[in-house]
């Protein structure tokens, strides 16, 4: 792949609108979303689609997810069931990623879908991300604008770190405010399972459909984003619930267990699941391994433990 000289863009108009003229001749932009940064690209293009694979040097089995602007948008791609329709309307726009029935003449990139029979979807509520979809006028694939089973980036700066010279640009939307990437529900005639835990926790997924739902976190088949085992992952190493960290080690504490960083000094999960991967970053530039405090494993912390159990997995 050759060098881009990768553009910092602001969130002004008129660099929102060289982004979507990046968009549309098949270039990749990276963008704030609610959650992480996503790296798009048009969802409908082939050649956009592969180019996000080879820039995060993405394994092709593991699909893509699809943002629109709205639900109306959303059903002109995929089937949504009752069970579907009650969440898209619950938690959209949202940290929600419904793995949906394609419908016939979709229009979408086959090698968004890995040529699977589904497709993830999702509508954030980002206002750049939903400003960004509204003048491209069209869906937009993108997964964590990060190398693939690296950490995830929810700053401009984290990107440019990471994929600066592999993509057209980058808008600076600040933070992002929740800080892990979405949940992702499967939704068909025969099941609705979790398939990767996020900024929305199980029990308020099953609070809204009043019925227990399942959490398939390691399935043989790949059917949506983050379900490698080895993902996430520092440079050095991570070792998961360590209360005092060795002397080669960079520790990253909770609540009482101070560290060299520390995810919620007051054990709020929302606050460490918004600060999680940016101190991750930080303490990846040391180089060290890091050691990492117990974190509960209840509502959003289901989601920090996920993540950091893939990244303290050896990749294979």
């Amino acid at each position: 792949m050759s060098e881009l000289k990768t553009k910092a863009l602001s969130t002004a108009h008129r660099d929102l609108m060289e982004a979507v003229s990046f968009l549309k001749n098949g270039h990749l932009v990276a963008f704030p979303t609610e959650t992480v940064y996503g790296l798009g690209g048009d969802a409908r293009n082939n050649s956009a689609a592969a180019r996000i694979f080879t820039a995060k040097n993405r394994p092709s089995f593991n699909p893509l997810i699809v943002h629109t602007t709205s639900i109306k948008e959303a059903v002109r791609y995929a089937y949504f069931n009752d069970v579907a329709k009650c969440l898209a309307m619950a938690f959209w726009p949202g940290a929600l990623t419904l793995v949906l029935p394609l419908r016939p003449k979709h229009g979408l990139s086959a090698i968004v879908t890995s040529h699977l029979p589904s497709v993830g979807i999702r509508v954030p509520s980002h206002p750049i991300a939903q400003s960004l979809l509204a003048k491209f006028d069209g869906p937009i694939a993108a997964p964590s604008a990060n190398h693939s089973g690296k950490i995830s980036s929810t700053t401009a700066e984290h990107v440019l770190n990471d994929l600066s010279g592999k993509i057209a640009a980058v808008i600076d939307g600040k933070a992002c405010t929740i800080g892990i990437e979405s949940t992702i529900v499967q939704c068909d005639n025969s099941q609705t399972v979790i398939l990767r835990p996020g900024g929305i926790s199980k029990n308020t997924i099953e609070t809204v459909l009043q019925r227990k739902l399942t959490h398939f976190s390691s399935p043989e088949t790949i059917s949506s984003p983050g379900q490698l085992r080895s993902h996430y992952a520092p440079c050095a190493g991570l070792r998961l619930n360590v209360y005092s960290a060795q002397k080669y080690e960079s520790h990253l504490g909770f609540a009482k267990i101070n560290g060299n960083l520390n995810l919620s000094r007051n054990g709020c999960l929302k606050e460490a699941a918004n600060n999680l991967f940016a101190y991750l970053h930080e303490l990846d530039a040391l180089r060290r391994p890091i050691a990492v405090a117990p974190i509960p494993k209840i509502g959003i912390g289901i989601a920090i433990n996920d993540r950091l159990t893939r990244a303290a997995t050896p990749a294979q």
